[in-house]
Formats: structure tokens, C-alpha cells, sequence
């Protein structure tokens, strides 16, 4: 039963995680050898303050609408 996590910036529309899921979803049946109805996708969104690389927030880095 395979949990899978995807740790993200805020940002992405329903559609979009939809869409994600799906894919993970997908490959992880074809890949693992599993049931559909064993894997379980958790986001974990973050606010783009709470997130940094290379010693700078995201919200200063990248700017307001990154990747939205």
C-alpha cells in the first residue's frame, strides 16, 4: 500500500492536482504492481515565506504567482 507525498508551494488549481495524482497514481500501479485503490497521494502545501533555497525565501526568490 504505497503512501506517497508531495511537498509543495501553494499555488496549483484543483484541476492541477487532479491531473497530478492521476499520473502518480498511474505509474505507481504500473511500476509497484499494486492496486488502484492501494495508493494514497498526500500534498503538503507550504506557503511560499515558509520555504527557502540557496538562502532566500521563495516569496522574495521567485516573486508573488511563481508556478501558478
Amino acid at each position: 500500500m504505497p503512501i506517497i507525498t508531495i511537498k509543495l508551494a501553494k499555488g496549483r488549481t484543483r484541476e492541477q492536482k487532479q491531473q497530478f495524482v492521476e499520473m502518480v497514481t498511474q505509474e505507481a500501479v504500473k511500476t509497484l504492481n499494486v492496486k488502484k485503490e492501494w495508493v494514497t497521494v498526500i500534498f503538503e502545501e507550504y506557503e511560499r515565506d515558509n520555504w527557502a533555497t540557496s538562502g532566500q525565501l521563495h516569496s522574495i526568490k521567485l516573486g508573488d504567482g511563481f508556478g501558478q
